[in-house]
C-alpha cells in the first residue's frame, strides 16, 4: 500500500477522497467506491499501487489510438477497480470484480519497457486514473527516460490531480460513453460534464482521441451522435480522432449487438465536420484505415490492428501534401 495523493481527514478518523468528482467520505477499515482506495487509521491509501492484473505488448491501434505512432507496439498494463459501475463494462471482471494481481514497480514497468522495445507504456484495460499514485510515478520515471505514456481512460477525475499527471502524458484515448448526463448518473454512477472538462483540458497538452460506445435503444439516435460532434469539432477541433464502437451484450447488459447500419450512420454524419472517423469492433479496411481529408485518399491502411502500409511523409499526404494530425 501507498499513501493516497488527494484526500483531507475528517472527524472520527474518517477521510474523504480527492481523486475523482465522487470525494467519498470514507470511514477507517472501509473503503471507497472505486475499491481501489482504502482507509486505515484515519489514512487513505491505494490498495493496487504496483499492483497489476495485466502486463503485455498490445498494437497502440488496440487502444485504440490510431493517430499516435501508428504500427507500434505499447507496454500495456492495467489493474483492479474502477470508480464507474457501468452494467456493459468489457474488463468488468477486473474493474468490478478483483482478479490475482503481479507486483511491478515503477523501476521494473520502465525497464520491462525498454528491453522489449516498447515505444512507452500505456495505463489501460480498467480505469488508470484510480492507479493515480503509480501511474504518476511510473509516467514521471518513463518520461524521464524517454518513453511515451498513454491513458485510457473514462476521465473522471479533479482538475488539480489531472493537471498533476498531464505534463508526462503524451496521448489519450477518452471514453465519451454518451452526450447526456442522465446516461452517467443512470449507467455509469457518475457525471457527464467532469469528463468532457478532461477531454477539454488534455486535449491542451496531449494528443486527444475520444471513442464512444454506440448502445441500441440507449443512445443510438440521431441527436445522441450530433451532440456529440458537435462538441468535438467545436470544443477539441476537427482534427481530433472519433471512434464509434460497436457494443455486444456483456456483463449485465443483454441487448442485441450493434447494427453495422447504426455505426455507418453515425460515421458518415461524423465525416460532415470532423476529418478522421473510425468505426470499431467492425473490421475491414474501410472502417479502420485514416484517409486524407483533402484528396480522399487511405494514407494508413489497417488490417485488423496492424498497419498494413503507409503513405505519409514527414506526417504529409504522399499524394497532395496535406497535413495528417498524426505523430509519428
Amino acid at each position: 500500500m501507498q499513501e493516497a495523493k488527494y484526500y483531507k481527514k475528517l472527524e472520527e478518523e474518517k477521510v474523504q477522497c480527492l481523486l475523482c468528482l465522487k470525494e467519498c467520505v470514507i470511514g477507517d477499515g472501509k473503503r471507497g467506491f472505486c475499491r481501489a482506495r482504502e482507509n486505515k487509521g484515519g489514512k487513505l491509501y491505494s490498495r493496487i499501487f504496483a499492483q497489476a492484473t495485466s502486463v503485455a505488448m498490445d498494437p497502440i491501434e488496440k487502444k485504440p489510438l490510431y493517430h499516435f505512432y501508428p504500427g507500434t507496439m505499447i507496454l500495456s498494463l492495467g489493474t483492479n477497480g474502477c470508480n464507474f459501475a457501468c452494467p456493459f463494462c468489457q474488463n468488468w471482471e477486473i474493474s468490478q470484480t478483483e482478479v490475482a494481481t503481479r507486483t511491478i514497480t515503477p523501476e521494473e514497468a520502465v525497464a520491462t519497457a525498454k528491453d522489449r522495445g516498447s515505444i512507452g507504456i500505456a495505463y489501460t484495460y480498467s480505469e488508470p486514473l484510480i492507479w493515480y499514485e503509480y501511474v504518476l510515478e511510473t509516467a514521471r520515471l518513463a518520461h524521464e527516460r524517454g518513453l511515451k505514456n498513454v491513458l485510457v481512460t473514462n476521465g473522471f477525475i479533479n482538475e488539480e490531480p489531472l493537471r498533476e499527471l498531464l505534463p508526462y502524458i503524451d496521448a489519450l484515448n477518452i471514453d465519451v460513453k454518451a452526450m447526456k448526463d442522465s446516461f452517467y448518473k443512470g449507467m455509469c454512477k457518475a457525471e457527464l460534464g467532469p469528463v468532457l472538462r478532461t477531454a477539454e483540458i488534455a486535449n491542451k497538452k496531449a494528443l486527444v482521441e475520444i471513442t464512444n460506445l454506440i448502445i441500441p435503444t440507449i443512445n443510438n439516435g440521431e441527436d445522441d451522435f450530433r451532440k456529440l460532434i458537435d462538441w468535438v469539432a467545436n470544443s477539441l477541433g476537427v482534427d481530433t480522432p472519433l471512434h464509434f464502437s460497436r457494443y455486444f451484450p456483456h456483463y449485465k447488459m443483454k441487448i442485441e449487438p450493434t447494427p453495422i447500419s447504426t455505426l455507418e450512420k453515425a460515421g458518415n454524419m461524423a465525416r460532415e465536420k470532423l476529418r478522421y472517423v473510425y468505426l470499431g469492433n467492425v473490421g475491414g479496411e474501410e472502417a479502420n484505415s485514416t484517409r486524407c481529408y483533402r484528396c480522399g485518399k487511405s494514407v494508413i491502411l489497417r488490417a485488423g490492428y496492424g498497419v498494413a502500409a503507409m503513405e505519409l511523409e514527414d506526417g504529409k499526404c504522399r499524394y497532395c501534401q496535406a497535413q495528417i494530425n498524426v505523430i509519428m
